[in-house]
């Protein structure tokens, strides 16, 4: 082994002998010390690892060299006239032998070599793929800014009924219901009386609604709707129009006079006085906006037959051609909301942009609420009653003792005894409870006159 040679072939071939000699392990690092073994010579006559023998101009004055930087010189500097170049460093990878056309990576500026086909294609079909993640996800968040734009139009077109709620002191009304279960009075406006309803309150100069006009709108159906705190069913009992009650300021009275006389107002106080329920909400229903309602999502199927608007209309207002007159009515009313609730929920109307279009047009035209039921609230509910299906609202009538003839008007007596498990059930939410044992008034059946 030529320990001093100067020429550039001398050199690879005494740091391949080197490796060789010595075992030394890929990088040529130095063991420590001057160990002759390891540098294949003694004293300064021994090769420097890099390449460099002793007597280059700029070398350490050790007989020891330093450890070689990485892709770099080892503090030498190559760049000095006359100076022999450096070999390609040798790491042991397998096909990267000296003067095996591998490329330099050491620093030297030369670039890598480009990757190999399969990668580049592995890359651009990861591109492809981002790109179209990417697509899907700006129109699956468009389709649903569009949704809850629209949903949002839906709920801004239903209507607020200023002051919908008694004034009284709290402490002289019913105490509320504990936990999340809410009440609901749902009063439905016969079909004389939908353009003069809750829609034409008319503003004074001071920006407040003006005092409700007596006569102004006459309601034809009452419900309460009771939700329980986990949103799992739902609970509607009519109370007949005709039933005789206290009308707060007024005295005994069919039940449908204290809207026309005092407004929704004077009707949520009355019911609560009535029942010792606490309303939370009330929301007004327009019968004839459930004409539109129902064409909206194409027709109703009632009895094995499917109305349209005018003909559910007409089914709902019927009461003289049937044997129990008004209580006949609430059930064809509670029958007919149950169908509608049925077809509403199915796949047929969600699943329809066209009539699920056409149902949020018209709710608007169909239900007003109190003010202090917004948007949100309705959103929250909406969520939280998701999963609820037809057969798990349950429909049923008030208990009453029969029908009389009071001042000449013909009035439905309520079965107060019977009727005070109910209420309690409903305030304390337990209708389930009831319902379990055997005390609760019967379901709507399937057979309704």
């Amino acid at each position: 082994m030529n320990s001093g040679g100067d020429s550039p072939g001398d050199a690879e071939g005494d740091i391949a002998g080197e490796r060789r000699a010595a075992g030394d392990r890929p990088g040529n690092e130095p063991t420590g010390g001057t160990d002759d073994s390891a540098t294949g010579g003694s004293g300064a006559e021994a090769d420097i690892p890099n390449g460099d023998s002793a007597d280059t101009p700029g070398a350490a004055d050790s007989t020891t060299a330093p450890p070689a930087e990485p892709g770099g010189a080892s503090g030498t500097d190559h760049e000095d006239a006359g100076e022999r170049p450096r070999p390609s460093r040798y790491d042991g990878t397998p096909g990267e032998e000296p003067g095996s056309g591998a490329p330099d990576t050491g620093g030297d500026g030369t670039a890598p070599a480009a990757a190999p086909p399969s990668k580049r294609r592995r890359r651009r079909w990861l591109r492809v793929l981002t790109a179209a993640l990417v697509g899907v996800l700006l129109i699956g968040a468009a389709g649903a800014g569009w949704a809850y734009w629209r949903t949002e139009q839906s709920l801004d077109s239903i209507q607020r009924i200023p002051q919908a709620m008694p004034t009284v002191p709290e402490e002289q009304q019913p105490t509320r219901i504990e936990g999340d279960s809410l009440v609901f009075l749902l009063v439905g406006l016969d079909a004389e009386s939908a353009d003069t309803g809750v829609g034409d309150t008319e503003i004074n100069a001071e920006g407040e609604p003006e005092e409700w006009k007596a006569g102004e709108a006459r309601s034809d159906t009452m419900m309460l709707l009771q939700l329980p705190a986990d949103r799992s069913t739902a609970t509607v009992v009519s109370l007949p129009r005709d039933s005789w009650v206290e009308v707060p300021g007024r005295g005994s009275a069919k039940l449908n006079a204290a809207y026309s006389w005092g407004g929704p107002a004077l009707m949520v106080e009355t019911v609560q006085n009535l029942t010792d329920l606490r309303v939370d909400h009330l929301a007004v229903i327009d019968w004839a906006g459930f004409r539109e309602l129902t064409d909206a999502v194409g027709g109703v199927r009632v009895d094995g037959e499917r109305m349209d608007g005018r003909a559910a209309l007409d089914y709902v207002r019927e009461r003289k051609g049937l044997p129990e007159g008004d209580l006949d009515r609430t059930r064809r009313q509670q029958h007919f909301l149950r169908s509608l609730l049925n077809q509403t929920l199915s796949s047929d109307t969600l699943s329809s942009p066209s009539r699920l279009n056409g149902l949020l047009n018209t709710v608007g035209d169909v239900v007003s609420v109190d003010e202090g039921l917004s948007n949100g609230d309705i959103r929250e509910l909406a969520w939280a009653l998701r999963g609820l299906r037809g057969d798990e609202v349950r429909f049923m009538n008030a208990p009453v003792l029969g029908t009389d003839t009071i001042d000449g008007q013909s009035v439905v007596l309520l079965d107060e005894e019977s009727a005070a498990p109910l209420w309690k059930a409903m305030k304390e939410d337990e209708v389930q409870r009831l319902i379990d044992s055997g005390e609760a008034p019967d379901d709507l059946g399937d057979d309704v006159a």
